[in-house]
């Protein structure tokens, strides 16, 4: 699954070790899953939630939702036994957590199989600084952005305009858009507070992110409508395409919509607009 042909606008975490919340999870309107075995998931019950989580997946019922398993990070006493448990339970793809390098991406891949999607977590200042050899590993399909971890670690302030962290989050979504992969931008902690994730999600909209990682099911209604285009948006992007189809016929290579020049690469990002509109309506179809 990608974001041309799946949307990735609400991204729920969900605990690995909750048999309830596994179960609401295949009625919920988000567009993809994390099952969380790594910090939902305490130290004396990890053991029980992994094979919670297998079952849970093998039954299915999760529909086109995105199935992502978060896994715990290889340098732990669990991670190992994760993989071996998880990696034919039907997932969709792996999250492996605590990323600094491409090597740990490879010692992941190594216990995997060859066509089984990863994604990382980039939560670290050296995850940040290596992004771009991260996202262009050939098994990674997907970053998620850590912003709390990587709050902790520069030791920086919260504010609601996540300035301390805009250069980390531009540069994940470039090293995701360099590669050609999904990227997701963190979570929004006040998760009752609806006019503050509306807004931090229209900012992760703005600078390109897919969609957003979620803590709680209120969140989700929000979240998709902030990622999904508009249908001023749509009506744009098929009026371009029109009028620019109609230039190429007559043999110009620019038109003119709503007094603005298009060009190719407007056309570009009008089918992008189309195809992320239409995956949604698919998804909706369910």
């Amino acid at each position: 699954m990608d974001a041309s042909t799946h949307p990735y606008r609400s991204v729920l975490y969900i605990p690995g070790s909750k048999e309830r919340a596994l179960d609401k999870a295949r009625s919920l309107p988000c567009d993809a899953i994390i099952f969380d075995l790594e910090d939902a998931v305490a130290p004396d019950a990890k053991d029980e939630a992994r094979q919670m989580l297998a079952q849970a997946l093998r039954d299915g019922g999760y529909g086109k939702r995105a199935k992502i398993v978060r896994i715990n990070a290889l340098t732990t006493k669990w991670g190992l036994e994760d993989v071996q448990v998880l990696r034919d339970a039907g997932a969709d793809a792996i999250l492996l957590p605590k990323v600094n390098t491409r090597s740990d991406v490879d010692n992941l891949a190594d216990l995997l199989a060859p066509d089984t999607p990863i994604w990382t977590m980039m939560e670290t200042p050296v995850s940040v600084f290596n992004a771009r050899d991260i996202a262009a590993h050939g098994r990674v399909t997907g970053l998620v952005t850590g912003t709390n971890d990587l709050t902790k670690d520069l030791g920086s302030r919260y504010r609601a305009d996540r300035l301390p962290l805009m250069s980390a989050l531009q540069m994940i979504v470039m090293a995701a858009r360099a590669a050609r992969i999904v990227a997701i931008d963190g979570v929004y902690n006040r998760f009752r507070e609806g006019d503050g994730l509306k807004a931090e999600c229209e900012q992760g909209r703005d600078l390109g992110f897919d969609g957003k990682t979620l803590i709680h099911p209120a969140q989700i209604e929000v979240t998709n409508t902030a990622f999904a285009p508009t249908s001023s948006e749509i009506d744009l992007a098929e009026r371009q395409i029109a009028a620019y189809q109609e230039s190429q016929a007559s043999g110009l290579g620019i038109a003119v919509v709503d007094g603005q020049i298009v060009e190719n690469l407007h056309v570009v990002a009008a089918q992008r607009t189309l195809a992320k509109a239409n995956a949604i309506a698919e998804m909706a179809a369910e």
